[in-house]
């Protein structure tokens, strides 16, 4: 009777274990949403592209992540940010979705982090860029995977100012994220001894920017800053040149920039331009592998940062996963800050405690025709800037998660 009592009494001690190890998952399903433009300004710089991203990340993951099957959702937020709030409530309310990748435009992303955070979920944020998103709006749920707008201005901005580049005028989007560069790209030209002689704000995804370039040509500034993105820095570049704005003596600061704006532009007149960025699809072995296999499945569309940014934050949320032994969105954030990041698309870097990610930035320019060897071979790599002078330091950001 002892040993039976004893065996009866080891099969309930295991059935617990087992039923406790599976409590640590919300279900059998690892539901991964991406939340992108897929029809609007930033669609060539995510859209289709992050979502072939993650499903070549899931696929590396052998469709699944800790021993439960990975499915991926995806949708278009319009780049209006009720849609994506909506569409992030009901994906984690209703859906499933266990975490959102992506999220394009500042705007959108800073509405569903609000959502996510309510909710218990990782937002990992690859395609927008307000510097605030890890500031003040800071949330133990959200991690920034890419770039933003500080780590922009940084890069961008102190090597014009460094080659007399002191006077400014800046053609913005008239949108969080617009608004974001803008103040953060200002902050370092005063700290610098220059000055902001004048701005106009466009609205997004305008097709006329005729007015808004004469307002910069007539002004005094030696730089034109074009605080967007997108489609919009595409059309405000190509007008630019129409104007002759660059022949005025004037210089053209891209403060987001992409590839597929630059091929959209074409070389002759985005020759020369100097951007900041954290990929470049030719920069290594690895970097080239990846990105010719997106290209093959994206319309030959070469990627950008944000759609690398997919596949490796995504490729850290399953390390997390396996690490934190459930999908808890807390307990799963927490161990991607503690697993160091090293990946061969953007190299070895940290998620800190604000949640923003860290890793070397690049400094580009646009080759001319001439110096192009081949399709897609855009960029030549004028410096590196480490992940720890990147990034704005945490203690000026204002996040209440940094003590």
């Amino acid at each position: 009777m002892k040993l039976k009592s004893l065996a009866l009494a080891t099969v309930a001690i295991l059935s617990a274990a087992v039923t406790a190890a599976h409590a640590q998952f919300s279900d059998d399903v690892i539901k991964v949403g991406v939340l992108t433009d897929m029809s609007g300004p930033f669609a060539d710089v995510s859209g289709n592209g992050s979502v072939e991203a993650a499903k070549m990340a899931i696929e590396k993951l052998g469709g699944q992540i800790a021993g439960k099957k990975v499915e991926l959702v995806f949708a278009d937020h319009q780049n209006k940010a009720d849609v994506g709030a909506q569409i992030a409530r009901k994906w984690f309310d209703v859906d499933g979705v266990d975490v959102i990748l992506d999220t394009p435009n500042s705007a959108v992303a800073l509405a569903v982090n609000e959502i996510a955070r309510a909710a218990g979920k990782p937002l990992i944020i690859s395609g927008a860029a307000a510097s605030d998103i890890t500031g003040s709006k800071c949330s133990p749920l959200t991690v920034h995977w890419t770039y933003d707008t500080w780590a922009l201005a940084n890069t961008t901005a102190n090597a014009i100012i460094a080659n007399g580049g002191k006077d400014w005028f800046f053609l913005t989007a008239d949108y969080a994220f617009g608004q974001a560069i803008q103040r953060d790209v200002s902050a370092l030209v005063e700290a610098n001894g220059g000055q902001v002689v004048g701005a106009v704000r466009h609205p997004l995804n305008t097709s006329d920017f005729s007015s808004f370039i004469l307002q910069a040509q007539s002004s005094p500034a030696q730089i034109i800053g074009l605080a967007n993105a997108g489609a919009d820095t595409a059309n405000s570049i190509k007008q630019a040149a129409e104007f002759g704005l660059t022949g005025d003596g004037k210089q053209l600061a891209g403060l987001l920039i992409t590839i597929p704006d630059i091929h959209a532009i074409g070389l002759k007149d985005a020759q020369g331009l100097l951007f900041a960025g954290a990929f470049y699809w030719n920069r290594t072995p690895e970097t080239r592998a990846f990105s010719e296999e997106l290209a093959r499945r994206n319309n030959d569309i070469h990627p950008d940062m944000i759609q690398a940014g997919v596949y490796s934050s995504l490729l850290h949320y399953a390390k997390a996963v396996e690490k934190a032994g459930t999908d808890d969105g807390v307990k799963v954030v927490e161990a991607m800050k503690e697993i160091p990041t090293d990946d061969p698309l953007f190299g070895k870097g940290m998620v800190r405690a604000d949640g923003r990610k860290i890793h070397p930035m690049y400094l580009f320019q646009v080759k001319s025709p001439e110096q192009s060897k081949e399709p897609w071979d855009y960029y030549n790599v004028i410096n590196e800037v480490s992940a720890e002078e990147a990034f704005r330091p945490m203690k000026d950001g204002g996040c209440e998660l940094v003590k």
